[in-house]
């Protein structure tokens, strides 16, 4: 630790680690509240057992008098309930806190607060304008009641009128700074609600859990992390109202854009797809220190019409979660389609709505077709459409599987109903979809098994009617090619394919549907060695806590273990890039993958060509803050991000400053990708291989795990 005292600092100190560690030995469990995501969990036992990392806020009780000021009591402790003072003289880190206090009317549903700040633009085209926006309490005063527990007196009064029968809320929020023992900030919020006459609370504001945000956000926290949680957000971010005698219009004073957090988060999430930004409006709004936050750009992963995604998945403890169904609004549903203008009518079949009295007889929860009027039917995920008879196809057996032989697999077809499927209703001859296998190995790593193809270690086949042979939902297919007479191991067979689908013929809404066929990855072996599955990196769950329905090509390729088929160290984009456009780019999985979810970070371009010979360009991806990249848990399985890494070839970056990188280098300059980094790489490789592990290895003192930690 960088830190120098007085030695009567030292001896104050010295009693208090004397004091904590008492303490340690009667609350501490045996099991650290730590992950090793978290820095705390590398440091030193003393350091741990002295500072206590962590926050926990806990209000315990208010006090409204006879003028309308308003007292907090609250609790400050470390995670395991030892207490913490706000100065942090006899414990480690000062405590900062704020405080919200807001009510939800009896005549409304969102909340209203009281403590309110005037917000004037300093943003140079628009210099001047102000907006009244919720806030937190200012001019309010501490009293130390006890070891870590005050008393806070707002500096707000409520008015002589406000209403003793509606809820009331006290948020808490604010943090501890360890910066000086090497362990950040921590952050945290706690809220408070209340009936002021004491009857019990029976209206509350909880259409959302945080856990639903966190699939994505990780740990939801904004304004620099002291709001934490999607609770504390709802009171702020409300409609324009009027309380006292005080108009809050909860504007972006810099934009004109409401701060309102029902439009807002609709907005932000439907991003470049809003039909203001494809006309040409950007979506902005200025926040601190005129920085201009522009979502123009957002591309949500699990699809911009599907809302169930958000409102219900991982939602299960916000009591009011089908609100969305139940009450739609102007306000919800013009953020996305913002494009309709209620008071006219236009784009909304020329019918004008004055309020929203009448939005749930048209939009009911649910219809009888989907891409009907109701709330589920308009945004259902097409490829999920109940409409969509789909397909579902898996290897049931591989026989031949020496090498030199040409395999034989038994497959089954079916439907999503599970009912026997015919090859007719799907094959490319009958223009309703597609079924091919790869085959591909061996599993150390794909890239070499099969030379000369073209395709850089696989072979692919695209089944037709004649060349399978068997009976509606069960089918035999002789491989076109032999396996490798030098084959080893373990070798892989994928499943992969789509149907072609006509929902609705005949309507208004008639549309064909590409509906994915789930992938089926099967491994066999091929000289009697037992079967080795390939490495597992990454699950394809994990990847859908964000993507919701991860489907590439054409809907065709929708499980990791085929993807690393193709994607593998020795591919590149050179089927699709352009020769005036080289050199080309680096598909192996791992370097893609880093690159594309750091493309906002990235220090050059990266462009990969597909299908059609389409440049895809990943500049402006960024992960959905406050989630960070360098939080390699939120994708990885099984520290799989620990090094060295598994894989045995080279990976080809033609574009990259090693152009036959090994697989650890790899990886991290995908994500690191200056030339320092990449000059320390290669500073550190030699004849004998990559030496990444024995300063990045799990246990070195640069561990992956520890170097990303927060």
């Amino acid at each position: 630790m960088r830190v120098q005292r007085s030695s009567a600092g030292w001896m104050k100190w010295t009693l208090v680690v004397m004091v904590l560690a008492a303490s340690t030995a009667l609350v501490s469990s045996t099991k650290s509240p730590f992950t090793q995501r978290d820095k705390a969990y590398y440091a030193d036992e003393a350091t741990i057992n002295f500072v206590r990392p962590g926050l926990v806020f806990k209000i315990t009780g208010h006090e409204i008098g006879s003028d309308g000021t308003v007292k907090v009591r609250f609790k400050i402790t470390d995670p395991k309930g030892v207490a913490l003072e706000r100065e942090g003289i006899n414990t480690p880190g000062t405590v900062s806190t704020s405080f919200i206090l807001a009510t939800i009317p009896n005549d409304n549903k969102f909340y209203q607060a009281y403590t309110t700040r005037v917000k004037t633009s300093t943003w140079a085209p628009t210099a001047g304008k102000q907006a009244r926006q919720a806030s937190g309490d200012t001019g309010g005063s501490y009293k130390k009641i006890a070891d870590g527990e005050y008393e806070y007196t707002f500096g707000y009064k409520l008015p002589a009128t406000y209403d003793k029968t509606a809820t009331h809320s006290i948020a808490l929020y604010g943090s501890r700074n360890l910066s000086e023992f090497e362990l950040g900030t921590n952050y945290a919020t706690d809220i408070y609600t209340f009936v002021p006459d004491g009857s019990a609370v029976s209206k509350v504001r909880n259409v959302f859990d945080t856990a639903s945000c966190n699939k994505c956000h990780d740990r939801l926290s904004f304004h620099g992390g002291s709001r934490v949680g999607v609770q504390i957000c709802t009171m702020c971010h409300t409609p324009k109202y009027s309380i006292g005698t005080m108009g809050v219009s909860n504007t972006n004073p810099e934009t004109d854009q409401t701060i309102d957090m029902t439009v807002m988060v609709h907005k932000i999430h439907m991003g470049s797809s809003l039909p203001s930004v494809q006309a040409g409006k950007p979506y902005q709004i200025v926040g601190f220190g005129n920085r201009v936050s522009d979502w123009s750009k957002v591309g949500m992963p699990s699809g911009a019409n599907n809302c169930q995604w958000c409102h219900e998945q991982g939602n299960d403890k916000a009591t009011q979660r089908d609100a969305w169904l139940f009450n739609p609004s102007r306000d919800a549903c013009g953020a996305c389609h913002d494009n309709v203008n209620f008071a006219t009518g236009e784009n909304h079949v020329n019918l004008p709505q004055l309020n929203d009295n009448q939005c749930k007889n048209c939009h009911i929860p649910q219809g009888e077709l989907d891409f009907d009027a109701s709330i589920k039917g308009a945004h259902v995920v097409e490829q999920m459409s109940s409409l969509a008879r789909g397909a579902v196809a898996a290897i049931e057996k591989i026989e031949n599987t020496q090498p030199g032989e040409k395999p034989t697999l038994t497959i089954s077809l079916k439907d999503r109903s599970g009912a026997a499927m015919d090859i007719k209703d799907l094959i490319p001859g009958a223009g309703r979809g597609r079924l091919a296998v790869t085959l591909a190995g061996p599993t150390t790593d794909y890239g070499t098994g099969i030379k000369g193809t073209g395709t850089n270690g696989y072979y692919q086949d695209n089944l037709t009617a004649t060349s399978l042979t068997g009976s509606t939902g069960t089918y035999t297919y002789t491989f076109s090619q032999a396996i490798p007479a030098d084959a080893k191991g373990t070798w892989t067979f994928a499943v992969e394919g789509r149907t072609d689908e006509k929902l609705l013929e005949g309507t208004q809404k008639e549309r064909i549907v590409e509906v994915n066929i789930p992938n089926d990855v099967k491994y066999f072996s091929t000289d009697g060695s037992a079967i080795v599955p390939r490495r597992v990196i990454v699950q394809t769950a994990t990847c859908n806590n964000c993507h919701y329905r991860l489907a590439l090509h054409g809907q065709n390729r929708n499980e990791i273990n085929n993807c690393v088929i193709c994607h593998n160290p020795a591919m590149t984009d050179a089927a699709r890039r352009p020769a005036a456009m080289a050199p080309t780019e680096s598909i192996s999985l791992a370097s893609m993958i880093h690159r594309i979810h750091t493309g906002a970070e990235q220090p050059r371009d990266f462009t990969v060509y597909g299908f059609g010979n389409r440049a895809n360009n990943f500049n402006d991806i960024e992960f959905p803050p406050p989630a960070l990249v360098s939080n390699c848990n939120m994708c990885h399985s099984g520290n799989s991000q620990n090094v060295p890494a598994k894989g045995t070839l080279p990976v080809s970056d033609p574009r990259g400053y090693i152009t036959s990188a090994g697989t650890t280098t790899a990886a991290c300059l995908a994500c690191h990708a200056s030339k320092d980094a990449a000059s320390h790489a290669l500073a550190n490789t030699t004849t004998l291989g990559e030496s990444c592990a024995a300063c990045h290895g799990p246990n070195a003192e640069f561990a992956v795990s520890k170097v990303h930690a927060r």
